[in-house]
């Protein structure tokens, strides 16, 4: 990958003409060319169109212009790009041809093509062609009217992406009406773009294995750092020797930390997490992997534990991931334990393009809420072409899914899958599909919620972002629930002594979830000494009378010495949490610290160079309050002790 052109928010990326493929490096390692520069846009995790995507792709072209001709053979690229949910640019000959897009309104996948798209189908094309004349001047972005229609070419309707051409100029559009209509229509078309035809040669036909042929010094090169950069932290830092592990959760990333990780130590163990949510293909390939290639398998389980909670917690979300510390996190700090004692040093597929909470880390990290394991990330600045034109190389076998038009793989039901993928999901394993989706729309059912609520997966966020907000307003969907309540808490176990010394108390408190929960670890700062996990949505509470954990889905746990304690941290965690989630935005918060440490930005915020845990802005809160309901409903609940 070459340059990021930050002005413009695109990636600049180099291809063949030659080999007709994408060069990862700085040349061909086929024929030496330096190639020919083109732009996709950021973040420009770019990645090879295999499998099924290819006849998605080809299908895509074939119902639209009813031909495929100048796609057949050729060599496929997406880049993943943000949009209400799959939204992913078409490369081919060097450059973008369009937008292939889940909508969401229509349940389907639609094609948007682009400048590229329509010269490269311009010939070729025997339907959705608009050809008018009567305009001057610039017309991107202007509409064609009906009576300057010329000629009308296949059958359409409204919405369908168009190639429009005047004269000797061609480029693309949207249907403004269906072709039976568009002569007497007002507007007719909109022109995206309208253009004399490029002179970007048309590529060759070329396969994965020249895509391979083409990068594979680049991929043996920046394999080798990575093995380097493992052997040589191996070297200098594990003194104690401590055994080497891979987190293999049968995605491509895992793969290639395995591989590296091969080459790098003679005897290594795989870490899997079976959450008891894993697609039937991932549990096979990655027990069938580990046993052709002789590697120890250890399997953190999850069970029943998302079926257990989830009517407690509601359904997991992006910003609300209870989940994964029932299904992933607890397992996985048992296995280690166990399996384990002294500790491991694990090779992961963390990269920073994966997500915005992992684009800062490092080759070394330490995840605070799993003892005894030093995290290596060796391809964190990879790119998804990397990651697979690295397995096709060395020749891995990859999980089948991912030929299944799957660009993730995780838990079937996880909310950070898209629609799209949940809909390919209801296709290969409909038992699977169908027990959630009944699930979620009783759900719904039994608060007052719209049905869309399961079926455009509004169920994914506990406070939606802009684009679900602008989707929900446009289709006039409200999603308050009908049969709504305040804040309660659930005690699960009493202020009483613990089995490993001191006491102990946890509860689940049920709080509307308003904003992100990193404004609870900001609230949590002011009772005390705070380690927060992003990715897990867990905060770590630290005070001279005890200990707290909070986690997402609303779970608080609290050790002390005492029991008095032990109920004063209790007090102090929940109400962080209550103010962090039900804060006003009043200000007096901010102005009764001494110190300057708050201000209120969306919420909360807390300064931790300032904040000295005094207390007195808790004081002043407006929403604490709430606290004695929730006490009130404790003190009726029973006590019962049960693991989370």
């Amino acid at each position: 990958m070459a340059q990021k052109n930050i002005a413009h928010g695109k990636e600049v990326c180099r291809w063949c003409d030659r080999c007709g493929t994408l060069i990862l490096g700085d040349s061909c390692s086929r024929c030496g060319s330096e190639g020919r520069e083109f732009e996709i846009n950021s973040p420009g995790d770019i990645r090879p169109c295999m499998g099924d995507s290819i006849g998605l792709v080809l299908s895509l072209f074939r119902d639209a212009f009813g031909t495929d001709a100048p796609l057949k053979g050729k060599a496929l690229f997406f880049n993943k790009v943000p949009g209400e949910d799959r939204t992913d640019e078409i490369v081919a000959n060097g450059t973008v041809l369009g937008i292939l897009r889940f909508d969401m309104r229509t349940d389907r996948i639609v094609l948007e093509i682009r400048q590229p798209g329509a010269d490269l189908f311009r010939d070729a094309a025997k339907k959705n062609i608009l050809i008018f004349g009567g305009m001057s001047g610039h017309l991107k972005g202007k509409s064609v009217p009906g009576s300057n229609v010329v000629d009308v070419i296949g059958d359409f309707k409204a919405g369908e992406t168009l190639i429009l051409k005047k004269g000797q100029k061609v480029g693309p559009g949207i249907a403004l009406a269906d072709s039976s209509d568009i002569r007497d229509a007002e507007k007719a078309a909109k022109i995206r773009d309208l253009n004399a035809p490029s002179e970007i040669p048309e590529s060759p036909d070329a396969d994965l294995r020249t895509f391979v042929e083409v990068n594979k010094d680049h991929i043996r090169r920046i394999s080798r750092h990575a093995v380097k950069e493992i052997k040589r932290f191996l070297e200098e830092k594990n003194t104690k020797g401590l055994p080497v592990t891979v987190s293999f959760s049968g995605g491509k990333d895992s793969l290639v930390a395995y591989g590296l990780a091969s080459e790098a130590v003679d005897d290594i163990d795989l870490m899997y997490i079976d959450t008891g949510l894993e697609f039937p293909e991932t549990v096979n390939y990655v027990r069938s992997f580990a046993l052709e290639h002789g590697n120890r398998l250890h399997i953190a389980e999850g069970g029943n534990g998302f079926w257990d909670n989830v009517d407690t917690f509601g359904p997991p979300a992006k910003d609300f991931r209870w989940c994964c510390k029932v299904c992933k996190l607890g397992p996985t700090t048992d296995m280690i334990s166990d399996d384990f004692p002294d500790g491991t040093i694990t090779v992961e597929g963390n990269r920073w393009l994966e997500s915005y909470a992992r684009s800062t880390i490092g080759f070394v990290t330490k995840n605070p809420f799993v003892p005894n394991q030093i995290n290596l990330n060796p391809i964190r600045a990879w790119c998804s072409a990397e990651v697979w034109c690295y397995i096709l190389n060395f020749g891995l076998e990859y999980n089948p899914l991912y030929d299944r038009d799957f660009e993730r793989i995780g838990c079937y039901l996880c909310p950070s899958c898209l629609s799209s993928e949940w809909r390919n999901t209801g296709r290969i394993h409909p038992d699977l599909y169908g027990e959630w989706e009944g699930y979620l729309h009783r759900y719904a059912e039994d608060r007052g919620l719209p049905k869309e609520y399961a079926d455009m997966g509004f169920w994914r966020w506990k406070v939606l972002p802009p684009k679900m907000i602008q989707l929900s307003e446009e289709m006039q969907i409200s999603l308050k629930p009908s049969k709504s309540a305040g804040p309660t808490m659930k005690m699960l176990k009493g202020a009483s002594p613990c089995t490993a010394g001191g006491y102990s108390m946890e509860a689940v408190v049920n709080v509307q979830r308003s904003r992100d929960f990193s404004y609870v670890e900001d609230a949590l700062r002011t009772a005390g000494e705070v380690k927060y996990s992003s990715e897990f949505e867990i905060a770590l509470l630290k005070t001279p009378m005890g200990r707290a954990k909070l986690f997402g889905g609303g779970q608080v746990s609290v050790t002390a010495p005492d029991a008095k304690n032990s109920k004063k941290v209790f007090e102090k965690a929940v109400k962080a949490l209550i103010r962090a989630e039900l804060c006003t935005e009043c200000g007096i918060c901010e102005k009764k610290c001494p110190r300057k440490a708050i201000t209120i930005k969306g919420g909360m915020r807390v300064d931790p160079k300032k904040c000295n845990s005094c207390g007195r802005c808790e004081s002043s809160c407006m929403v604490v309050h709430y606290y004695d309901k929730l006490m009130e409903s404790a003190d009726d609940a029973p006590v019962a002790c049960r693991r989370q």
